[in-house]
């Protein structure tokens, strides 16, 4: 758990796969919040916790259910405000005394609207004023009869309960999902909710960077710390915010393992060992990577691979310098999706290779300054450092790299194809100017080859997939809607400037049910 002098909210999670959309919300409204499985979640943690509010997230199952997820006991007695979504609006009804039942042709799922009631309840300001609201329903339970003190705000055609508070208690609960796209006034439920629960809206990057300089100081000490340098996003900012924190204590390490993308390691060590003027050492270990790659093609195997090696490779260069810490540029949504309950309703979506810990053997300690952020935060941070526009804009760069977009076996062959097709594909998004409209764009090698005609001659090459979204977090995301010119143009370019290719497709899969990476 963090230690910050910020007022929180904490957020219980049943499970939902838009669980994380809630804290995107809050931390819209500069509200800080963190998420807890409801299995983590017990007395000693709310006392040690303290939140000013408590949000109760949807979930897949039925509080019917003997065995199901329930809420502590001790959180309705602490006195704060308290917000249920869908499956939270369940648990809350069955805990304090109201009814749920299942069936009698009152699910919903999809698109629906709600009417309001006869009074009017604060976390509604804003609400119903051209009438009824569209939200988005995912229930099959109902609540059939609620909980004394509560009274009806808002019901739609399947949900007589859609909206309910107990305002002696500060207690509200809705059947719908407000965190979501469908729900298009949710946003401002959850800014009345976080306005009448006393928050301030403190949440900026100034005063992170204030606090996470403060906490790497009193972590670190006067010890030496390493940091994994990949040149992304988050590692750039994580070694950026630790220089300015500790200054030669930091060694920063630069891994090429092989999987980078063109020219990418000379870019990276020239920013970093020339415009910062750190201490860096660039550890060529491509063939150490490559070589425990070889033959390997299951995505999971792939990812483990890697993280085991980087801790290889930080521990060999962290002994000669005694270096106590290694600093990672982990972010939430990493420790969010490797989150898995023991028992519990959700799966754990892909492993990190940077969550999860240290090995015994290297006797360091983890320093993770970006771990309470979401990657727009980190853009945000690394604005307030001073980086430049050209590495705080950067698309994200996965720490496995090209690894987990060379679908099936790596080869040394397939990864030079993916380099130079994902070059030109890049070349095109700048020279179109779409670089900054996109949140990540990348090329995907794909596991099988295809007949082509080019001249007279028969070819049989690689076909590749063309990805690229739009997202704010990385925690959803939408394809981008190129032009079918655009798309012509670039799978041309491919074909006739990368040798080994010869079929290109374009990725429109959402995130979800999609992945933003391949792997």
């Amino acid at each position: 758990m963090t230690d910050i002098s910020h007022d929180r909210l904490l957020i219980i999670d049943f499970g939902s796969q838009v669980t994380q959309l809630i804290a995107r919300r809050l931390r819209e409204l500069n509200v800080y919040c963190e998420i807890h499985p409801f299995n983590k979640v017990d007395e000693a943690f709310l006392n040690a916790f303290s939140p000013k509010a408590v949000i109760l997230s949807g979930g897949p199952s039925s509080v019917t259910t003997e065995g199901s997820p329930r809420a502590p006991e001790a959180l309705f007695a602490m006195g704060v405000p308290l917000l249920g979504i869908c499956y939270g609006q369940q648990v809350m009804m069955h805990q304090l005394g109201g009814k749920v039942e299942s069936g009698h042709d009152t699910a919903e799922f999809g698109r629906a609207y709600v009417s309001p009631g006869s009074k009017k309840l604060n976390i509604l300001d804003g609400w119903f004023v051209n009438g009824n609201e569209q939200v988005w329903m995912s229930h099959g339970d109902h609540v059939s009869k609620i909980a004394k003190g509560f009274q009806v705000y808002g019901t739609s055609p399947n949900a007589p309960y859609a909206i309910i508070a107990d305002l002696q208690r500060d207690f509200y609960a809705v059947q719908f999902h407000p965190e979501v796209h469908h729900t298009p006034n949710g946003a401002k439920l959850y800014e009345n909710f976080v306005r009448l629960a006393g928050f301030t809206g403190d949440w900026t990057m100034g005063a992170y960077r204030e606090q996470a300089i403060t906490a790497i100081k009193d972590q670190v000490g006067n010890q030496q710390v390493i940091c994994g340098l990949s040149g992304g996003v988050d590692s750039s900012v994580a070694a950026v915010l630790l220089h300015e924190a500790i200054g030669d204590q930091l060694t920063c390490v630069f891994v090429d393992h092989g999987l980078l993308r063109m020219d990418e390691a000379d870019e990276v060590v020239k920013m970093f060992r020339d415009h910062y003027n750190m201490k860096l050492i660039h550890a060529d270990e491509r063939e150490l990577f490559l070589g425990e790659l070889d033959g390997q093609s299951d995505p999971e195997t792939k990812r483990k691979i890697i993280g085991r090696l980087f801790i290889d490779v930080f521990d060999k260069y962290a002994k000669p310098i005694g270096a106590k810490f290694l600093a990672q540029g982990t972010l939430y949504p990493d420790v969010i999706e490797s989150v898995s309950f023991s028992g519990g309703p959700s799966v754990t979506i892909k492993s990190h290779h940077n969550v999860g810990g240290l090995p015994e053997k290297m006797d360091m300690a983890l320093v993770e300054p970006l771990r309470e952020l979401f990657k727009d935060e980190v853009r945000a941070l690394g604005v307030e450092l001073g980086l430049p526009a050209s590495f705080v804009g950067r698309h994200p760069f996965p720490g496995p790299g090209l690894a987990i977009r060379c679908p099936g076996e790596i080869t040394r062959e397939k990864l030079e194809i993916l380099r130079k097709a994902d070059a030109v594909y890049i070349d095109q998004i700048r020279k179109h100017n779409l670089y900054d409209e996109i949140w990540q764009a990348f090329v995907a090698i794909l596991p099988v080859r295809t007949v082509g005609v080019m001249g007279d001659g028969r070819t049989y090459d690689f076909a590749c997939a063309l990805r690229a979204v739009t997202s704010v977090d990385g925690m959803t995301a939408d394809y981008y809607p190129f032009t079918h010119e655009f798309l012509g143009e670039t799978a041309t370019r491919i074909i006739n400037e990368v040798e080994g290719i010869n079929r290109v497709t374009y990725d429109i899969t959402s995130k979800p049910p999609g992945t933003i990476e391949w792997e």
